[in-house]
């Protein structure tokens, strides 16, 4: 059975909310790359490389798997660092 990754996406460079970052995402691997002779683009004979499967929480995409035999590998998301900046602190010395 294919290998398949389950991942919530990062936002875009043209996002600066977290609008579509709130879903988790079932993508499989894609296997067999090649280039079409005949155009020179990037092409595959793997059809489950173009399934790509959107859940509301990462415990629904897990199950799912489990429940479909599907040999998964687990990618969680990165805490960002918040830190807190003061206008003031630009014009205080620090020593």
């Amino acid at each position: 059975m294919k290998k398949a990754k389950i991942y919530k996406p990062a936002k875009t460079a043209m996002q600066s909310g977290l609008r579509n970052r709130k879903n988790w995402v079932l993508e499989y691997d894609t296997l067999n790359n090649g280039v079409d002779p005949l155009m020179g683009w990037e092409t595959s004979k793997d059809t489950f490389s173009e399934i790509k499967l959107e859940f509301y929480t990462k415990e629904q995409a897990l199950s799912y798997a489990k429940k479909n035999n599907i040999n998964y590998y687990l990618i969680e998301p990165e805490k960002n660092k918040f830190v807190k900046k003061s206008y003031s602190n630009n014009f205080l010395k620090n020593k």
